[in-house]
């Protein structure tokens, strides 16, 4: 049996839309990447690139009557090269700053970030 504390437990998020066009929209110019859009148990779906055997969950914009954006709640860290050129991505592409750019020491920068779709989401970039 692998040791809980050994691995890492999250394997899979989904951001809820309102608007799908929209959101492939934002997060494809923001994160610079090419979304699988697809319907899933009848929910429009649009699914970032997975790479298998590497670190990190895999994820999804999802859209239907279970999904509700929201900047409450659950907030997701996006690890990204460089978190000034994401931040001004994400202004271009119609979103907004909810806390700006942080240094975090060891750990690096953070930030978060209000997506097309009304959603909190957070930046991490590792330190150099």
């Amino acid at each position: 049996m692998t040791d809980p504390a050994a691995i890492n437990p999250v394997v899979h998020f989904e951001v809820p839309v309102t608007d799908m066009d929209r959101a492939i929209r934002f997060y494809e110019a923001v994160f610079a990447v090419k979304l699988d859009r697809r319907e899933t148990d009848g929910y429009d779906m649009a699914f970032f690139p997975r790479a298998d055997g590497r670190p990190g969950a895999s994820g999804a914009l999802a859209k239907g009557d279970v999904y509700k954006p929201t900047r409450d709640g659950a907030i997701l860290y996006f690890d990204v090269p460089d978190i000034d050129a994401v931040i001004a991505r994400a202004e271009a592409a119609g979103g907004s700053v909810l806390y700006p750019k942080k240094d975090i020491g060891e750990a690096g920068f953070v930030a978060e970030i209000a997506d097309s779709e009304g959603n909190r989401i957070a930046l991490s970039q590792a330190a150099e």
